[in-house]
């Protein structure tokens, strides 16, 4: 598809907090690359700004990306800002008719909103041709209204004209997957069931709520993370070489492995656990207990740590338990995919030593930016007595942040970073049981103390149970 050289974004939810922090300092970093040009920028809220006071906020952020260059300081000088309600038809149509050449609508909006805008987009006979629709998760709140979302959108334009964004997908590290598998012959050929015992995929984090309390206890850790993060880079690591990693190829990829998960031996009770932090201290710092948090009701059931193992029925994986774990508040942040290879057959009469499972360890996330390998050899001094080792190597940094890549690939008109609408309903299937299981109070909601790495008879990350 032939793109314009001229194009709008439009931001609705302008002056948001995702705007500030994400969207804004992304743009300019891809402004700075000088890979986009002819962008307009038209910022849409409900708050009385004027178009001043909008090009203060986009210069700002674009500095605090560090963003400089000829592209840059015009998009932020020729920024436009409209006050607006983004569920109003008229309202909507003023702005599409105040865009120029190709339009981008990023819904920077909560869900619900999100869904209005788009049912007001429908009263108005929908939008230009061409346009591009993009949303932030969570894409509904179940399967059955993640698919009568994608209805919704499908009213309005073709599936490859709608991003799903999960910035996730945006992370160097996380794409550097693909490398990993796909252009090494000595790793690709041992990802599989008769080589692997376990795959980890840990997304441990020291932070707790920071002001977000309103938005993670109607959340939580599971929906917050497995929904969209962790079951997407799940798809990653299981997915079937693609025979190429344009748009169409890779997300079939990834869905072919989405629709193969379950969770482990179908029983949402016996393969997940839930805690909530108590009060402790990170870092030297005190961390109230979740439930005296501002904002937090006394009688919340939102976990603040989960873990699910879950199965994947393919011909490679088939056997194979993934671990899923995503918390708050742990004493050791920790984000990386722990590959645990099964032991030899047999070591040959006369060696001894470490018994250690070797393992493929890959960062992901804020840097996380290292691959490790861990083996065993023959140690120093007596050759017969075997010693753990651990090869190390970087991953080489992209010259964007996640958002910047994710806002390239959207304003090219590529949706390969972009969740499909059928993965995204996947999603909610795979997760479902769990929560269900959950809201019917089993397992047991545990606790553990801010600081630690989780309740007490949990298994450390990486070493998954037989």
């Amino acid at each position: 598809m032939s793109e314009p050289r001229e194009q709008t974004l439009l931001i609705l939810g302008a002056t948001g907090d995702l705007s500030q922090r994400l969207l804004l300092p992304g743009l300019g970093a891809l402004l700075a690359t000088g890979r986009v040009v002819g962008l307009s920028l038209l910022g849409a809220a409900a708050p009385e700004w004027d178009d001043e006071r909008w090009r203060q906020r986009v210069t700002e952020s674009f500095r605090s990306a560090g963003a400089t260059g000829e592209e840059v300081d015009a998009v932020a000088q020729n920024a436009r800002y409209r006050q607006v309600d983004a569920t109003s038809p008229s309202d909507l149509r003023e702005l599409l008719e105040a865009s120029k050449g190709g339009l981008v609508v990023y819904f920077a909006l909560p869900p619900a909103i999100t869904v209005q805008a788009c049912e007001a987009l429908t009263e108005i006979g929908g939008v230009p041709e061409g346009t591009r629709l993009v949303m932030e998760k969570p894409f509904g709140t179940d399967a059955a209204s993640a698919e009568a979302l994608n209805g919704l959108l499908a009213s309005l334009v073709p599936e490859q004209q709608v991003h799903r964004v999960d910035h996730f997908l945006g992370l160097s590290t996380v794409l550097n997957i693909v490398g990993l598998r796909f252009a090494n012959r000595m790793v690709e050929p041992v990802l599989n069931a008769g080589h692997v015992e376990s795959v980890d995929i840990i997304w441990d984090e020291d932070l707790a709520l920071e002001g977000r309390a309103g938005y993670f206890d109607a959340t939580g850790a599971l929906t917050d993370m497995f929904q969209s993060h962790l079951l997407q880079v799940l798809s990653l690591v299981a997915m079937e070489p693609p025979s190429s990693i344009d748009a169409r190829d890779f997300r079939d990829a990834k869905a072919q492995v989405l629709r193969a998960t379950r969770v482990w031996d179908d029983d949402p009770v016996t393969s997940s656990r839930r805690a909530r932090y108590t009060a402790g201290r990170i870092d030297g710092r005190q961390v109230p207990a979740y439930l005296d948090e501002e904002g937090i009701p006394p009688d919340s059931t939102t976990e603040t740590l989960a873990e699910v193992r879950f199965a994947v029925d393919t011909w490679r994986w088939a056997g194979v338990p993934f671990r899923l774990r995503s918390g708050k508040a742990l004493g050791e942040p920790r984000k990386e995919i722990v590959v645990t290879f099964k032991p030899p057959p047999r070591l040959p009469a006369g060696l001894t030593g470490n018994d250690r499972p070797d393992r493929l360890r890959i960062g992901i996330g804020f840097g996380a930016d290292r691959l490790h390998l861990d083996l065993t050899l023959n140690g120093p001094g007596n050759p017969k007595v075997l010693d753990p080792v651990t090869l190390e190597a970087r991953f080489g940094a992209g010259d964007l942040p996640e958002y910047g890549q994710v806002l390239e690939g959207i304003l090219d008109g590529d949706p390969t970073l972009s969740v499909r609408g059928d993965t995204a309903v996947e999603c909610w299937r795979i997760i479902e049981p769990v929560l269900d299981a959950w809201r019917a109070g089993t397992p047991p909601l545990q606790e553990y103390p801010a600081g630690s790495h989780g309740p007490a008879d949990w298994p450390l990350p990486g070493q998954l149970e037989s």
